[in-house]
């Protein structure tokens, strides 16, 4: 059974929330975003759910904060949402909305939490996607400018921060396969998002360095690219799905250069002057995350680049359909460790399952969460005994929430939530866990 002795000592334990997916955008005077219109167009989000209510953590925090002090984690993940604190993503300041970080910031400082922040969890404003968002070079300085308002009202009391949560996922999967907002299937604007998001996370960087902050990171989302077969068609098209999906956004950060098995496809869409963008992208960080959930098998198929397709796996799978394969987070904590970050510490800074959850005798039954937890905790173990500089782990989520495209049915919580009551129950796995990380 996992103990918190297992671990180096000062290793932390954390849980993960983003503000779109939890807070309830309706509240406090935010702004729009291109997740509502998303939501709000027919056939983009199961039955059109959205997030203006999500887990009402706006007014709920105070007891949300209790459950991740009573679950004994030292650090709570957090992002801000830009739209609450700018309305319009430029120009007026919503105080409201600086205020309500401001008392979040406290609340876990108050519980002995340490704060760790995410700029930008996906909800962009949408007077800045009216503009172009992603795909127009100018966000990056909009979003330095968000920077600034945010970081100087709450960043003297951030433990860490990362500018933006998994970049594939705001260039590729919202731009190129069109399943998150904005919903575009376009690949000039998938190489333009990509490539300023990149920009936006420099800048970003530069902003918290010239406010005195440090501790300040990167997260990416990384995919096992498994060949489905090994056939020679396969094992290239799973080589350029990992030179997309995980070598993309690593390489711009830590190796001021893209992988040329991405540039293949991207190159003639990228904006002019993109490679002199590099000092910028490659500004220097503190630390890496790594979000990491299943693999993907990948064999190639007829059509324009990349042409490539996942086909179904022999794993067991998650609610989502994912396969569980710890050993994908081993190998990449490895690989970062050795190809990119080369002795920076490394956070797990996403990891969980979604579940049915069956309720049993009035409990909420959840084993099949606490085993894939405490595979991938033993996959962070190995890492560890390996020389890899792991100083902590995130689970996600702390709530059930809104699952994006997949509305509410999709449940990563270690808290249950009715989305009729607001009601919280903890699940069998948070008091597993609380178990496990007790002091």
């Amino acid at each position: 059974m996992t103990q918190r002795r297992h671990f180096p000592g000062g290793f932390l334990f954390g849980t993960a929330t983003s503000a779109y997916q939890i807070e309830g955008h309706a509240h406090g005077g935010a702004g729009r975003t291109h997740w509502d219109s998303f939501a709000a167009t027919p056939g983009n989000v199961v039955r059109a759910e959205h997030g203006q209510l999500a887990c009402d953590h706006y007014h709920l925090f105070e007891q949300d904060l209790d459950l991740v002090a009573a679950a004994g984690f030292d650090t709570y993940r957090f992002s801000t949402s830009w739209a609450r604190v700018m309305p319009e993503g430029r120009g007026a300041i919503n105080q409201e909305g600086l205020d309500f970080y401001d008392r979040l910031t406290d609340a876990m400082l108050e519980r002995g939490l340490k704060p760790a922040a995410t700029l930008y969890h996906w909800e962009m404003p949408s007077a800045i996607e009216d503009q172009g968002g992603w795909r127009n070079r100018d966000i990056a300085n909009w979003f330095g400018d968000f920077t600034d308002v945010i970081m100087g009202r709450i960043g003297d009391r951030m433990y860490s921060v990362a500018p933006i949560n998994e970049p594939w996922c705001v260039g590729w999967l919202s731009h190129f396969e069109g399943a998150h907002a904005p919903g575009l299937r376009d690949i000039r604007a998938t190489a333009r998002a990509m490539h300023h998001v990149l920009c936006a996370h420099g800048t970003a960087i530069a902003r918290m360095r010239s406010l005195g902050m440090t501790n300040i990171g990167a997260v990416c989302n990384f995919e096992y690219a498994n060949p489905a077969d090994d056939t020679a068609a396969s094992i290239a098209a799973a080589g350029r799905y990992d030179a997309i999906y995980n070598r993309f956004f690593m390489g711009g950060i830590f190796h001021k250069s893209y992988p040329d098995l991405a540039l293949e496809g991207l190159e003639p869409h990228l904006p002019e002057g993109w490679d002199t963008d590099f000092d910028l992208i490659g500004a220097p960080v503190d630390w890496c995350g790594i979000n990491y959930y299943t693999r993907s098998n990948i064999a190639a198929k007829d059509g324009p680049w990349p042409n490539v397709q996942a086909v179904e796996g022999p794993l067991d799978k998650t609610q989502m359909g994912w396969e569980i394969y710890p050993d994908g987070l081993y190998e990449f904590i490895m690989r970062i460790h050795r190809e990119y970050t080369k002795g920076l510490p490394i956070y797990v800074t996403e990891n969980g399952m979604a579940n049915a959850d069956p309720i049993v005798s009035g409990h909420i039954e959840d084993d099949a969460r606490i085993a894939y937890i405490e595979a991938h905790l033993q996959a962070v173990r190995r890492a560890i005994e390996d020389g890899a500089p792991l100083v902590g782990y995130y689970i996600w989520s702390l709530l059930d929430n809104y699952e994006w495209a997949l509305g509410y049915e999709k449940r990563f919580g270690l808290v249950h939530v009715d989305f009729d009551t607001l009601e919280r129950r903890p699940k069998k796995s948070f008091e597993t866990i609380k178990s496990w990380i007790s002091r």
